[in-house]
């Protein structure tokens, strides 16, 4: 009977279509929405997850992300490096600053102070020069994607020149580095050199990156120095935590998102309900003499739902594969621009269950004409 449903399925090849690009368009839409959220949010704690090395963030326990910066002093450094269970602790500088260029237009940077000494916090990955040539006159570290913005036409090469702050700025190195939320061009150099090329403030240390010492648990060496310093400490990954969450309650981004995939998952039970309850409807007939040779509705049933998961599948399967061609289209055409789209395992195993969700529903809904059918019918 399983063959049969199956043949009865494809005979109708216009509504057969129709199903599948109905469930394919609504897996597709979501799957690529998700996608999308969840690169942002990931996009949202890109600094922090490119800081390598140290396991602990200090702050001003005003901070709720990782751009709402409130500077420390410097002696909250000192008071870090006190703390019982601290191996070592060095500043770092995160900030805004314009460049100008040789043509007089002004550009928008995210600047990145490192330790003079240990250069910790560094970019994960060098694609032309290396970390250790910051510690060179007036030298910086530029990420791939925003030199690609700011020299479009011209290969990756070291040596380009420009200004922040009345303060020269050489590029000895091309970096790659986790797109961030702002996708402004992240320049990276020693701390003392980044104080130069930002505006002015009386505070200017924006965090202090500390280590806990072998053996000792991160979170009670962060209740310690919140103890003592009365600063917050946050491991990296509650930090990241703590960014994600303030994006998620304080802006209209998943509202927006989950508004789409929801669209989307009405979308597809509308056009595949629709389509599939005209089909069942047009295959009366056939339901009627099956019944009339002693097939019962358990068997009838089974049948729609044979057909219903068959589609289903099929329509999962382009979906999900339109979507990562479109991904992989756009990273490579956009060059410039990095890609706000990350999928992660629950993406796909989501949508499944909203596929099946839907072939389920339109499978009932269809079931409706068939139990009530008379076997009679067939022969009228």
């Amino acid at each position: 009977m399983s063959w049969v449903a199956l043949k009865m399925l494809i005979g109708n090849r216009g509504k057969y279509f129709a199903i599948v690009f109905g469930i394919a368009f609504a897996c597709m839409l979501m799957a690529q929405q998700a996608s999308i959220f969840v690169g942002l949010m990931r996009n949202t704690t890109s600094q922090i997850r490119d800081i390598s090395g140290a396991d602990i963030w200090v702050m001003d326990p005003s901070v709720e992300f990782v751009d709402d910066i409130t500077p420390l002093s410097d002696d909250d450094l000192y008071r870090v490096r006190g703390v019982s269970g601290v191996a070592w602790a060095v500043p770092l500088y995160k900030g805004l600053a314009r460049a100008q260029f040789r043509e007089g237009n002004f550009k928008q940077f995210i600047v990145m102070g490192l330790d003079d000494q240990s250069l910790v916090g560094a970019p994960p990955q060098m694609l032309l020069g290396s970390v250790g040539d910051l510690r060179g006159p007036d030298a910086v570290l530029i990420d791939e994607y925003g030199y690609r913005y700011l020299w479009p036409d011209q290969p990756l090469r070291i040596g380009q020149t420009f200004e922040m702050n009345d303060n020269r700025a050489h590029v000895v190195g091309i970096c790659r580095a986790s797109p961030s939320f702002q996708t402004f061009p992240i320049v990276y150099a020693t701390y003392s050199r980044a104080l130069n090329y930002a505006a002015q403030e009386r505070r200017v240390l924006s965090f202090v990156l500390a280590k806990a010492e072998p053996g000792v648990p991160v979170d009670e060496v962060c209740q310690r120095i919140q103890r003592q310093t009365g600063r917050l400490a946050l491991s990296q990954q509650n930090f990241a935590r703590m960014t994600i969450s303030y994006y998620l309650h304080r802006t209209g981004i998943p509202i927006n998102f989950g508004t789409t995939v929801l669209l989307g998952f009405i979308i597809g039970a509308s056009i595949a309900g629709q389509t599939f309850y005209l089909f069942t409807i047009s295959n009366l007939r056939h339901f009627a003499a099956l019944k009339a040779m002693g097939l019962t509705n358990i068997r009838i049933i089974g049948m729609v739902l044979i057909q219903g998961f068959f589609v289903g599948l099929i329509g999962y399967g382009i979906g999900l594969g339109m979507t990562c061609a479109i991904e992989e289209i756009l990273a490579m055409k956009l060059t410039t621009i990095p890609l706000a789209s990350y999928m992660v395992w629950q993406i796909p195993a989501g949508t499944a269950v909203a596929m099946a969700l839907i072939v389920l529903v339109t499978s009932v809904f269809s079931l409706r004409r068939v139990l009530t059918l008379e076997p009679a019918a067939a022969f009228r």
